[in-house]
C-alpha cells in the first residue's frame, strides 16, 4: 500500500522541471544504442546491414510526429511497454539496465508518464537531437 502512495504522490509532485541528466543521457546512448542507430542517431550504426528492420533516424521523430517529440511513445518503446519486433526481443534488450529510479515527466499535452531515471535521462538526450523541420 505504502508503494502504491508514494507512486501516485510521484506522479502529482512531479513535473517536466525535473533535473534530467542530458550527459548521464548521451553516455547511455553511446553505450547502448549506437551500434544500431548510429553514433549521430541517424540510423546508421555499425549494426545497421544485419537488422531485418532498418533503425529509426532518432534525430528526426519530432518532423515525424508533426513536430512534437513523441514523449510517451518513446518513452514506452525504450522501457518495453511498446515491444519492438526487429530488435529480437521486446526493448530493452539490456534487461534490468534501464531499471532504477523512478520520475514522472509530461507529454507536452500535459500526460503524465512514468519511467526510469535512465530512460528519461536518455529520452532527454534524444529531445536534444532533433533537428528542425525544413
Amino acid at each position: 500500500m505504502l508503494k502504491q502512495v508514494l507512486a501516485i504522490a510521484s506522479i502529482v509532485c512531479a513535473s517536466p522541471a525535473l533535473a534530467q541528466d542530458v550527459d548521464a543521457g548521451k553516455a547511455d546512448y553511446e553505450r547502448y544504442c549506437a551500434a544500431c542507430h548510429g553514433i549521430a542517431a541517424d540510423g546508421r550504426g555499425s549494426m545497421q546491414p544485419v537488422l531485418v528492420v532498418p533503425p529509426t533516424d532518432l534525430t528526426r521523430l519530432t518532423e515525424a510526429n508533426a513536430g512534437v517529440f513523441p514523449l510517451a511513445r518513446v518513452i514506452k518503446r525504450i522501457d518495453g511497454r511498446d515491444p519492438l519486433v526487429s530488435h529480437g526481443s521486446p526493448m530493452p534488450v539490456y534487461g534490468d539496465f534501464f531499471e532504477g529510479e523512478d520520475m514522472t515527466v509530461k507529454t507536452p499535452a500535459g500526460q503524465p508518464v512514468l519511467s526510469s531515471r535512465p530512460v528519461v535521462d536518455l529520452v532527454t538526450y534524444l529531445q536534444s537531437l532533433q533537428v528542425p523541420s525544413d
